[in-house]
């Protein structure tokens, strides 16, 4: 988990520096895109905190998985003059903010427990 985060923060980082322009006509992929790597860090991230069961073959390829689908939703989008990449971007939103939701949770119980303030 701490190599996704800094991998993460590296590539944060590394287009601040170099101010990375996209392109007016990616915009959407890229949007699509950054939402389902967040999807899948967020989702690995709760596998680990409440499962304790991460795998980083399944976290690599969900985090594949999720950009080519997001991406071939958002193509279909485009040859039709449709724009899926809203659903696309909408259920990747709720996903992220359940995952994000159990995790805070599980770290609360945790942080608890840890305190004596709830029994095991």
């Amino acid at each position: 988990m701490r190599w996704i985060t800094l991998g993460f923060l590296a590539g944060v980082l590394l287009a601040i520096i170099f101010q990375v322009q996209i392109p007016v006509f990616l915009t959407r992929y890229t949007a699509v895109a950054i939402m389902g790597i967040l999807d899948a860090i967020f989702g690995a991230t709760r596998a680990k905190l409440v499962d304790n069961k991460y795998d980083p073959i399944i976290f690599a390829t969900g985090l594949i998985f999720n950009i080519l689908l997001a991406v071939a939703i958002t193509y279909l989008g485009d040859r039709l003059g449709l724009d899926l990449y809203l659903a696309a971007s909408i259920v990747f939103t709720f996903r992220i903010f359940a995952n994000v939701g159990v995790s805070r949770r599980a770290i609360l119980e945790k942080f608890l427990k840890k305190k004596g303030l709830i029994e095991s």
